[in-house]
């Protein structure tokens, strides 16, 4: 599980099939508090938008949030929102 803010989205002319009906964002990963790489990665919440703060999950997993549709071939998927994080 890893933290990102939403920088932007992606608009595809062709995409997988399964892809259909699925939102893409573009996300920057945040590690340690300090931006990181852009990644592109599947709304599984439906609801992000640019600007967001989220936490994100990769691999094998990120396809769990589309169960009602067939395996997607995605890398990582956005599962919530951070409001905010307190340091200790």
């Amino acid at each position: 599980m890893y933290v990102g803010k939403v920088v932007g989205s992606v608009v595809c002319t062709v995409k997988d099939e399964n892809l259909k009906g699925v939102k893409l964002l573009v996300v920057q990963k945040i590690d340690n508090g300090k931006p990181k790489e852009l990644i592109i990665s599947a709304d599984g919440t439906r609801q992000a938008g640019k600007g967001d703060f989220v936490y994100l999950i990769g691999s094998k997993e990120a396809c769990l949030p589309f169960r009602e549709l067939k395996m997607i071939p995605v890398d990582s998927s956005i599962v919530g929102f951070i409001d905010r994080i307190n340091e200790i």
